[in-house]
């Protein structure tokens, strides 16, 4: 986070581009390393990471490196379309998995991306790149898939006027062609993302509904992309899921009765 404009950042930009620097690869950055990544001075680096750290926003490790602290994990934890949804859905996601022991994700939308709210990982299931926490682009994921279906419009157009971020050879690169796959979800209920992040897997993915009837977040498992595998076969289970978890929300549709696929 480069600081290049006239404007000088706030101290909740430079406090906020503190906690940026850290990523999945580097969970532990040394002073002068969040110094650079920042674009801070080193004695400015000092003084924030000093005041997070006494807070238990970071903590400092024996070697002089610093990761985010467990304080932070606790106000993140507060966040309404997190762990309150975690809890619900979780006995349901646990199902899933006992039933399909494959991966199983709940993800919510944060356009144009989606972040992976929960996962549980089969041992012997195929390799996937999402964690908790962790996020990938809506348009390539059947759980981004269902949510960019059922956001709003003006949301959708934002994604579609974007140049789309490419994973693999099959993922969705057209603004048409995402276009019609958001209308063939919307028609259908479901998605089902073949090979889009990797391609040696694919997801089927459902909306969750809240107390509005509106979509709030997503279900998914992801499975091998083989010529044995027949993505829809995993659909009755992955739709009674979402179901579940629509109802625990108070979701009014969850209580009618479902549409029988064809």
């Amino acid at each position: 986070m480069r600081h290049n404009s006239a404007q000088a950042p706030s101290v909740v930009d430079r406090v906020l581009g503190v906690f940026s620097a850290f990523t999945p690869e580097r969970p532990a950055l040394s002073l002068s390393e969040l110094s650079r990544r920042t674009g801070l001075p080193l004695s400015t680096t000092h003084r924030i990471v000093g005041e997070l750290a006494r807070r238990g926003a970071l903590e400092r490790q024996d070697d002089g490196q610093y990761r985010v602290g467990l304080w932070l994990w606790e106000v993140a934890s507060l966040a309404p379309r997190g762990m309150g949804l975690r809890d619900a859905a979780m006995p349901f996601l646990e199902d899933l998995y006992e039933a399909t022991h494959e991966n199983v994700q709940l993800a919510v939308l944060d356009a144009p991306e989606v972040v992976y709210v929960e996962r549980i990982s089969g041992r012997n299931a195929v390799n996937v790149v999402s964690r908790a926490g962790g996020r990938l682009a809506a348009h390539a994921t059947g759980v981004g898939l269902v949510l960019l279906a059922n956001a709003p419009a003006e949301v959708q157009e934002e994604i579609l006027s974007c140049p789309l971020k490419r994973y693999t050879p099959k993922t969705i690169s057209s603004a048409e062609e995402l276009r019609r796959v958001l209308a063939d979800v919307r028609r259908d209920g479901f998605a089902i993302s073949d090979r889009q992040v990797e391609l040696v897997s694919l997801s089927i993915a459902a909306p969750v509904y809240g107390p509005e009837d509106s979509v709030v977040a997503a279900i998914s498992i992801v499975v091998p992309a083989a010529p044995s595998v027949d993505a829809r076969t995993f659909l009755p289970a992955v739709r009674a899921a979402a179901r579940g978890i629509s109802r625990s929300l108070g979701a009014p549709r969850a209580a009618r009765v479902p549409r029988l696929l064809s």
